[in-house]
């Protein structure tokens, strides 16, 4: 007999009962129950169907059919757990990715007939709809129920999921919703003992004619074991009956396929890597925790499988031998499993578990006498007991129970196992008793740091000495606690709580005030609000690794995501009040604890450890809340929220950073890993305190001190800074002057704080300050550019606020009078000048073009480059300047400044494409425009700073193409052109034949076969600058036959310069 088949052996009863109670009968609305209902629905509950036949000689058919009709399961609520995921999927997938849903639309669509109930087998037909153009597909769907379980499934849809299929789903809900249409048989074996041997014959013949394809072999082999006397068949008594129930010893379970679950698990974990695997697997260990809070046995049996399928994973033996750490997706997947391990740990008792937490839980116990009294009622007193010796407290001054001994995470670590199992009112008791702990503990720190307060103070610092801090620990004892204490107040739909992957969209939450027996006047949901805030207020350090940084992180968002569910009322508000006062006052940590009384120490104290995790994600929730009922409070909070500790002991009052735009900083501080998320927060913290305080000057400077001190990126300063401008400046109404001042003050921090560390952003940065200055006014515009040495480059101040601060636009948004607009145009001026003495390279031609409408200016800016030439000012700036002033109409400025540069030019003989070549053709055009005076004074410092040959011959050529002064603006006239043999082009010629003959030579030193065309091309251009000369032709033939008897031994390059030039 196979029991995983849940079938049974029976034997032939003494005779069936002919009388029929009316099984199925409808009963009219309002009358009481039958007893044999009554009493049926208690044992098809409790025992299995042998037990019955065991305890009674004869059962009369009408019971019998009785219990077996109410063994099926009642309640929809089990058949949508199994088969629904356990997460919310996206919205417009419910259809395709729930199988209740679809079971749901398949039987009200009329899909399922033919059902039919043998004893405790249902059968029935499904017909689901094909797609477009398919036909209509025909499901066979069996079940098998014991003690209003589902304990076995079967659909012609092979169905290979965790769950069941939504055919199996349409059947259960026709048996549930329309019982009394369902065709009812008692087990086989019953209707099988009415027929005499001939019936039994027809029988089994029909039976294997009807399926003689699938049953023949299998109906032989029974036969001839049968026919054989001493067989194994002949030996059991009865025969297996699938219909007839589970067996006493049978486990009492819903279906569960523990293969599919092992191989789904493996196959997820192979793709962990994966956003969709992870989200399975969670939705599975959400699965687990909706099992455990039913008291469904499979909760545990599904935990172990995937367990033991996280065990066997290989990557874990790969990343120990490598040495390496598991990757964030994983580690978040572990994290899941941990507390699940715990849990049920907890709740069995058990040792058998790897996790090192999990360990710990196994050696606690339920039995203590005070923790039994706190679970069992709501009114346990001291006047019912006493303290019983213990060492420790168990009430409060109030008489109110407390829970003490055990460290506090796993105090809450209880309370959720309590809640997962099922036992939500013993939860609440555990979790009042841990909150009263709690107040307990929070007024003696208070009372000890009021002691040391000054003592403290003066040390100016601290230690934290239990460095595991609750929000953000493993086992999550602050959402713990939070979550059953809310669980009781939430109000929700009935529909939705039995069916919660229904809700097409997410829904508003609803909490209510639940009162706290025994404790007059307070709720569950004061208390889970007053949790909360201990939780998150606690000083506590920041743990070591990305993972566990971003685990704080992210517990953080959830807690605030769970309050800001909560609607805020009046006795809400006075918790919040209450809670902030006590943060604002709250104490250091003093002496090393490691139970409950450990406590929560302040992260909003007066004195912080270095390396506490910053309030400042709490603190924006706090100041959101408390700002429309105590503006006083919600201020100072936010403000001593704004510290981040590590970075105020890394850079001393006025000293900026060596890199402030690097958020991350992993080279200073390795082990903040998301300094740079804290660094954001903190900027919207900031933000959000400006934005209130739109309109109050004294709290709007109180914030802006805060930030300068306490902010230390630019660019999250430079962010808050436009921010605040944007909200400065609405579009609809008239700018706010005192916070665009705000803005102005945080964006001068930025330029003090990056002008020696120069950034991409910096050119943005400097035009928007500009442009704020310039919204608040001339004087304000005027101040930044008196005051520019402190804030900008010689560059930046030239070329972007001097011009920007003088543009057309810029001076009709100010609105200036003449006086005034002069006033700023000579600020404008000075500063120009200023940068041009700073930084002449680069701001010498700005501050020209900035000064040329006053004189007095234009003639101290074009001194300023005179002065910066002699001082080494570069040739091709000086060219540029120069080109500048012809283009101005001043051209013996821009000759005096040409003649500059090509004094500190040198143009080597193979440098001709030198990057100076076109501004020395253009100064020597200039030069020959002038006259003839400017031409033959240039002439000595061609030679000098140019010794390459092609370009001495191209300004010979040029400058003998036409007479000088010709040009448009020469001012002399000359009668004719100038010779090249005559003064003063004479000197230029020479030095263009001795430059040909020096390269000529110097080429010839290392020359290749395939460079010889090139020169004596080279030569061709050569001889045409020979010829210039009175005697060129004889001074050329010369230089070939040097070249020919010094370079004899290059025979071929001679044959082709004899073939060439003769």
């Amino acid at each position: 007999m196979d029991p995983l088949a849940a079938k049974r052996s029976r034997g032939c009863p003494a005779g069936p009962e002919e009388r029929d109670a009316g099984a199925g009968a409808v009963r009219g609305r309002g009358r009481p129950e039958a007893l044999l209902d009554l009493s049926a629905k208690r044992v098809a509950e409790s025992w299995a169907f042998e037990q019955v036949e065991e305890r009674f000689s004869r059962v009369p058919e009408p019971v019998q059919k009785r219990i077996v009709f109410w063994s099926f399961p009642r309640s929809e609520r089990e058949i949508c757990m199994y088969s629904s995921l356990g997460y919310q999927p996206p919205e417009g997938e419910h259809d395709a990715r729930v199988p209740f849903t679809r079971g749901l639309h398949l039987l009200q669509s009329g899909a399922v007939d033919r059902v039919l109930q043998v004893g405790f087998h249902l059968s029935g037909n499904i017909r689901e709809p094909g797609g477009p153009g398919e036909p209509e597909r025909l499901y066979h769907v069996s079940i098998s129920f014991d003690r209003c379980k589902i304990t076995s499934v079967s659909c012609g849809c092979d169905n290979r999921d965790l769950f069941y299929c939504a055919h199996v789903v349409a059947l259960s809900l026709y048996r549930i919703r329309h019982a009394h249409q369902v065709e009812l048989r008692l087990p086989i074996s019953e209707t099988l003992s009415q027929m005499n041997r001939d019936q039994l014959q027809k029988f089994v013949q029909y039976l294997i004619s009807a399926h003689h394809t699938e049953v023949l072999p299998t109906a032989q082999r029974l036969a001839d074991e049968i026919l054989l006397l001493g067989s194994e068949i002949n030996l059991v008594h009865g025969a297996p009956d699938p219909t007839a129930g589970a067996g006493i010893e049978d486990a009492n379970c819903w279906h569960l396929d523990e293969e599919q679950i092992q191989e789904q698990v493996k196959q997820l974990l192979s793709n962990g890597g994966y956003y969709g695997a992870s989200q399975q697997l969670r939705s599975m260990f959400c699965k687990v925790r909706e099992m455990l809070r039913m008291r469904d046995s499979n909760g545990a049996r599904m935990l172990i499988l995937m367990t033991e399928q996280f065990l066997q994973d290989p990557r874990l033996a790969l990343w120990r031998q490598q040495g390496a750490g598991m990757t964030d997706k994983c580690r978040q997947l572990w994290d899941e499993l941990g507390p699940e391990e715990e849990e049920e740990v907890m709740a069995a008792g058990s040792r058998h578990t790897v996790f090192g937490r999990a360990l710990q839980a196994g050696s606690l116990h339920w039995s203590d006498d005070h923790l039994q009294r706190i679970l069992a009622s709501d009114s346990y007193s001291p006047n019912l007991t006493g303290n019983g010796g213990s060492d420790k407290p168990t009430f409060d001054p109030q008489g109110r129970p407390l829970w003490l001994g055990e460290p506090f995470p796993t105090t809450c670590a209880r309370v959720d196992t309590l809640r997962a199992h099922g036992y939500p009112r013993q939860a609440l008791r555990l979790a009042s008793a841990i909150v009263n702990t709690l107040r307990l503990q929070q007024r003696h720190q208070l009372q000890i740091y009021k002691q040391q307060k000054k003592e403290l103070l003066q040390k100016g610092s601290t230690c934290i000495t239990n460095t595991e801090g609750w929000v953000g620990h493993p086992l999550d004892p602050i959402g713990c606690l939070c979550r059953a204490l809310l669980e009781a107040c939430r109000l929700e739909e009935e529909t939705l709580a039995i069916y919660p992957d229904l809700g097409l969209e997410k829904r508003k939450v609803a909490y209510q005030h639940v009162p706290v027996p025994g404790s007059p006047g307070e709720s569950y949901l004061a208390m889970a609000l007053e949790v909360a805030l201990l939780g998150l207020g606690q000083q506590r350090a920041l743990p070591e690794g990305l993972y566990a940084q971003d685990k704080v992180v992210r517990s953080e968002e959830q807690l605030l995501a769970l309050l800001e569910e909560v609607e805020l009322d009046e006795r809400l508000v006075q918790v919040l009040r209450k809670q902030a006062g006590q943060l604002l006052e709250g104490p250091a940590p003093t002496t090393p604890n490691h139970s409950i009384l450990g406590g929560p120490f302040s992260g909003f104290g007066e004195v912080l450890f270095r390396e506490s995790v910053p309030m400042h994600t709490c603190a924006r929730y706090l100041f959101t809340a408390l700002l429309p009922h105590d503006p006083d409070l919600a201020y100072r909070l936010a403000l001593r929220a704004m510290r981040l500790p590590v970075l105020e002991t890394a850079f001393p009052a006025g000293e900026p950073p060596s890199n402030p735009l690097d958020s991350i900083m992993s080279n200073r501080f390795p082990r903040w890993f998301i300094l740079g998320h804290l660094e954001t927060r903190q900027c919207e913290l900031a933000s959000a305190m400006l934005t209130a305080a739109k309109g109050d000057p004294k709290w709007l400077h109180a914030v802006l001190g805060s930030i300068q001190q306490n902010i230390h990126s630019p660019a999250l300063l430079f962010k808050l800074a436009q921010d605040v401008c944007k909200t400065a400046t609405p579009a609809s109404a008239p700018p706010d002057t005192t916070l665009l001042g705000i803005a102005l003050e945080l964006g001068l921090q930025v330029m003090r704080m990056t002008l020696n560390t120069m950034t991409w952003r910096r050119r943005e940065m400097v035009r928007w300050l500009v442009s704020c200055a310039t919204e608040i006014g001339p004087q304000a515009l005027m101040n930044i550019m008196q005051n520019w040495y402190s804030l900008f480059t010689p560059v930046e101040a030239a070329t972007i606020v001097a011009v920007t601060g003088t543009t057309h636009a810029t001076l009709l948004r100010l609105q200036l009078d003449a006086a005034r607009r002069e006033e700023l145009w000579a600020c404008a001026r000075t500063l120009a000048l200023q940068c041009a003495m700073k930084d002449p390279q680069n701001c010498a031609l700005p501050a020209l073009t900035l000064c040329e409408k006053n004189q007095a200016a234009f003639e101290a800016a074009y001194q300023i480059v005179l002065d910066a030439a002699a001082g080494g000012l570069g040739h091709a700036h000086l060219f540029t300047v120069a080109r500048y002033m012809e283009h101005r109409g001043l051209p013996l400025r821009a000759y005096k400044l040409a003649t500059l540069a090509l004094a500190q030019l040198s143009i080597a003989f193979n440098q001709d494409s030198h990057p100076a070549v076109n501004d020395v053709l253009w100064a020597c055009s200039l030069s020959h425009s002038l006259g003839r005076h400017e031409l033959s004074a240039i002439v000595p410092l061609i030679i000098r700073s140019i010794h390459c040959a092609p370009m001495l011959s191209d300004i010979l050529r040029r400058w003998t193409l036409s007479a000088p002064g010709l040009g448009p603006l020469g001012a002399r006239r000359a009668a004719k052109p100038l010779g090249a043999d005559r003064a003063p082009l004479c000197q230029l010629l020479d030095a263009a034949v001795a430059a040909y003959i020096t390269t000529s030579h110097s080429r010839l030193t290392h020359i290749s076969p395939r460079h010889y065309s090139d020169f004596i091309e080279f030569l061709g251009k050569a001889r045409e600058t020979f010829l210039l000369a009175p005697d060129g032709h004889l001074q050329f033939a010369q230089f070939l036959e040097n070249l020919k008897q010094t370079y004899k031994g290059k025979k071929k390059l001679m044959l082709l310069v004899r073939e060439r030039f003769g």
